[in-house]
C-alpha cells in the first residue's frame, strides 16, 4: 500500500516538472525556436485551435519564424491571434506568409523574464510540496487506522522526501539553466 502512495507521489511531482519544462521552452531566448508559438491558439471556424494544427511553422533563420497556413484564409486570423498573445511580437503579412522576427532582448526585458522564470519555478515547487504533504497525510492516516506499522510509516516517510527533495533540485537546476541562458548577450 505505501508503495502505491509513493508511487503516485512520484508520478505527481514528475508531472509538476513537466508543466515547468513546457513553460520555460516557450519563454523566450532572443532566439528564434517553434515552442514560442505553443500556446497560441486560432479561431478556426469556431474552434479554438493550436496555431501549428493550421499552419506549417518554420525557423530559416536565427531570428526569424515563419507561419504559412494552409488555408490562406486564415492568414488574417493567425496574424491577429500573434498580436494578441503576449509574446510580444509583431508579423508581417506578405498575403501568403507570415514572417515574425524575434526581436533581441533588452537587459530591462531579460530582467523581467528571470522574475517570471523564478515565480514559474516557484510554482513548481510549491506544487512538488503539495504533493508531498498529501502523501504525509495518507501515511498517517493509513498509521492512525492501523493499516501501516510506524517502521513501514517511517520508511515511506523518508521515500517521500527523498522524491521531493530528488524533484525539488532538478527544478532549481532547470530554472538556473533558463536563467544564464536569458542573462547571456
Amino acid at each position: 500500500m505505501s508503495k502505491e502512495i509513493v508511487d503516485d507521489a512520484k508520478k505527481r511531482m514528475d508531472s509538476s516538472v513537466q508543466v515547468l519544462k513546457n513553460e520555460l521552452v516557450a519563454i523566450r531566448t532572443g532566439r528564434a525556436s517553434l515552442a514560442i508559438l505553443d500556446g497560441v491558439s486560432v479561431d478556426y471556424y469556431g474552434t479554438p485551435t493550436p496555431l501549428n494544427q493550421v499552419a506549417n511553422l518554420a525557423v530559416p533563420e536565427g531570428n526569424l519564424i515563419t507561419v504559412q497556413p494552409w488555408e490562406p484564409a486564415l492568414l488574417p486570423v493567425i496574424e491577429k491571434a500573434i498580436l494578441s498573445s503576449d509574446l510580444d511580437l509583431n508579423p508581417s503579412n506578405d498575403g501568403k506568409i507570415l514572417r515574425i522576427p524575434i526581436p533581441a532582448l533588452t537587459e530591462e526585458r531579460r530582467k523581467t523574464l528571470v522574475k517570471h522564470v523564478s515565480k514559474i519555478a516557484e510554482e513548481a515547487r510549491t506544487a512538488i510540496r503539495q504533493v508531498r504533504r498529501d502523501a504525509n497525510d495518507h501515511l498517517k492516516k493509513m498509521l492512525k487506522e492501523k493499516k501501516l506499522s510506524e517502521d513501514e510509516e517511517a520508511r515511506t516517510l523518508k521515500r517521500v522526501q527523498e522524491l521531493t527533495d530528488e524533484h525539488t533540485k532538478t527544478v532549481d537546476d532547470l530554472a538556473k539553466k533558463k536563467e544564464q541562458e536569458l542573462l547571456t548577450v
